[in-house]
C-alpha cells in the first residue's frame, strides 16, 4: 500500500511537470515529502523546507509549484521563507486555461474561476488587481486598499456570473433546437486524443496539439457519416486529477453538454502508463457532474503507441471497448458503427410509402433518419429507415401508413 501511494505521488508530480511545461515554465527539479500530516503553517516540514531552499539557491529557481492546493496563509508563509513566488496545482491549471481560452464564453468562464480562486488570497495579489476596473475608482470612507480590491473583485465576479447566465440561456436555446438530434459528447482525460477523434468523426478541422488542455472551448458539429443524420458530437474540455472546483463551477454551461448528451464517448489514452487511473478520474468527475449513469462507449485510443501487455490489461478492464488510433484513423468505422447502434436504440425501423410530390417531407426524412433502403415506384417512394418518435408521429398525422420493420 505504501509503495502504491509512492507511485501515485510520483505519477502526480510527473503530471505536474507537464502542466508547468504547458504553462510555459521549465522544471528545474522536484522534491517529494513523505509524512503523516502536513504543516498547517508551511505545508512542508522544516527539513524539507531547508532542502527546498538549497535547491532554489543552487538552480536560481524563481517559482515553487506545489502539487496540492495551498491555503492563503501557507502561500504567504512559504513566500516569506523561500523569497520567491509560490503557486499550487490549481493556479497552474487556471493559468493554462487562461492561455488556451479562445472564445469569449471560455474567457469569461476562466476569468470567473480565477477571481473566485484569488479572492481569499488578495493579501498577496492586491497590487496586481488595479486593472480589474468594475466602475470603482476611489476608496470609500475608511476602506483599506485590500477592502477596495475585495469589493472590486466581488463586483467583477457578480458581473461575470450575469454574463454566464446569459451564455447558459443561449446554450439552452441551442440545445432546444437540437432536441430532436441524437447528442454525443466526447469526454476523457486531458491529452487523451479527444479533439483528434472529434476532427475525424465530424470531418472538420479543429485545433489539435500534443499538450495538456489543448482544447478549452466546447465545439459541436454533425457526425460526418451520411448514415447518421441528426447526430451531433460535442468536443469537451479534458478532465484531470484534482480539477479545480472553481473551474467545474464556472464551466457549468459548457459541461451541461455532457449532462444533456444521449451518449458519451469516453476516450482513454491506452499508451499512458496511468490509463486505468485516468479513466477512473474521468468516471469520478462524471459522477460529480451527475452524468455517471449515461450510456457510454469506452474508446481505447492510441493503440498504435500502446504496449501489448498494457493493452491486454485494459481489454480485461473494459471488455466492450473499441480500440482505435484517431491519428492513424485505425478502426474508426467500427466506432462509427457502435455510435449508429446506440442511435438505433432510440429509434424504430419503419417502412413508409410517400408520393414523389412530397419533396419537403422527403428532404426532412433524409436529414433526420438513417435510410436502410429507398425504392422509387411509379408515383411514390418506398422508404425503409430508422426513425425517431417525432418522425413517426409526423408521418402518421399526415396520413401515410407506417409499417414497422
Amino acid at each position: 500500500m505504501r509503495d502504491s501511494r509512492g507511485r501515485e505521488a510520483n505519477d502526480s508530480l510527473e503530471e505536474l511537470g507537464l502542466l508547468v511545461d504547458t504553462a510555459g515554465g521549465v522544471v528545474a527539479g522536484h522534491l517529494l515529502q513523505k509524512r503523516e500530516s502536513i504543516s498547517p503553517r508551511t505545508f512542508l516540514g522544516r527539513g524539507k523546507l531547508e532542502e527546498l531552499k538549497g535547491l532554489i539557491g543552487r538552480d536560481s529557481i524563481d517559482v515553487a509549484v506545489f502539487d496540492e492546493d495551498l491555503s492563503p496563509g501557507q502561500v504567504r508563509n512559504l513566500e516569506k521563507e523561500l523569497g520567491i513566488k509560490v503557486v499550487d496545482r490549481s493556479e497552474v491549471i487556471l493559468h493554462i486555461f487562461a492561455l488556451r481560452a479562445k472564445s469569449s464564453e471560455a474567457r469569461v468562464q476562466v476569468e470567473l474561476a480565477q477571481l473566485e480562486y484569488q479572492l481569499p488570497r488578495l493579501t498577496r495579489l492586491w497590487k496586481h488587481l488595479s486593472r480589474l476596473g468594475g466602475g470603482i475608482g476611489t476608496r470609500g470612507p475608511g476602506e483599506t486598499q485590500l477592502e477596495v480590491d475585495r469589493r472590486r473583485v466581488r463586483e467583477k465576479i457578480g458581473s461575470l456570473k450575469k454574463q454566464l447566465a446569459g451564455v447558459e440561456k443561449e446554450r439552452s436555446v441551442q440545445r432546444k433546437k437540437r432536441e430532436n438530434a441524437f447528442r454525443v459528447a466526447i469526454v476523457g482525460y486531458t491529452n487523451a486524443g479527444k479533439s483528434t477523434l472529434f476532427r475525424v468523426l465530424t470531418e472538420t478541422e479543429v485545433f489539435v496539439e500534443d499538450r495538456l488542455f489543448a482544447t478549452v472551448d466546447a465545439t459541436t458539429r454533425r457526425l460526418g457519416s451520411i448514415r447518421a443524420p441528426s447526430t451531433v458530437i460535442t468536443d469537451t474540455v479534458g478532465f484531470i486529477k484534482k480539477l479545480p472546483h472553481h473551474l467545474v463551477t464556472s464551466f457549468h454551461a459548457t459541461l451541461e453538454e455532457v449532462v444533456q448528451a444521449d451518449l458519451l464517448l469516453h476516450v482513454v489514452d491506452s499508451s499512458s502508463s496511468r490509463a486505468a487511473q485516468q479513466a477512473a478520474t474521468v468516471e469520478d468527475v462524471l459522477v460529480t457532474m451527475q452524468a455517471g449513469g449515461k450510456p457510454v462507449i469506452i474508446v481505447l485510443n492510441k493503440i498504435d503507441l500502446a504496449e501489448e501487455e498494457a493493452l491486454q490489461s485494459l481489454r480485461y478492464q473494459f471488455p466492450s471497448a473499441v480500440e482505435i488510433s484517431a491519428l492513424k484513423r485505425v478502426n474508426i468505422d467500427a466506432l462509427t458503427e457502435r455510435i449508429l447502434e446506440a442511435v438505433r436504440q432510440r429509434r424504430v425501423l419503419v417502412t413508409v410509402e410517400i408520393p414523389l410530390s412530397e419533396k419537403r417531407l422527403l428532404s426532412h426524412l433524409r436529414e433526420s433518419c438513417e435510410f436502410v433502403e429507398e425504392r422509387t415506384l411509379t408515383d411514390r417512394v418506398s422508404i425503409q429507415c430508422w426513425a425517431g418518435s417525432d418522425e413517426v408521429g409526423r408521418l402518421s398525422r399526415r396520413g401515410f401508413p407506417v409499417r414497422f420493420g
